[in-house]
């Protein structure tokens, strides 16, 4: 008795998920560190690593957002949106800070 393989598509879901929660994760984690880190009221030094280590728990975050979201589209959108927010925002506090 053979055993059917499961479809194609919701491989590609789940293997799209999983590269949202690894890399997609780490990228928002990212992003969230270098932006927060302008936001702190402390030193520099100080203020990039309080933001290192909450960017911990977002990243923690976003994995299981990517899991629990209704459809990998929805998952990598919730992951890009506030990425690129953030990063604009970073960018625009970079710039400004400097001049």
């Amino acid at each position: 008795m053979s055993v059917p393989f499961a479809s194609p598509r919701p491989r590609s879901a789940l293997l799209s998920r999983i590269v949202a929660a690894v890399f997609g994760g780490y990228a928002l984690a990212s992003v969230f560190s270098i932006f927060v880190s302008h936001l702190l009221p402390a030193e520099l030094p100080e203020a990039v690593l309080g933001a290192t280590l909450f960017s911990f728990a977002v990243y923690t975050a976003a994995i299981v957002w990517v899991f629990a979201a209704a459809s990998a589209t929805r998952a990598w959108l919730g992951l890009l949106i506030p990425g690129a927010l953030m990063g604009a925002l970073a960018f625009a506090l970079q710039v400004g800070g400097a001049a």
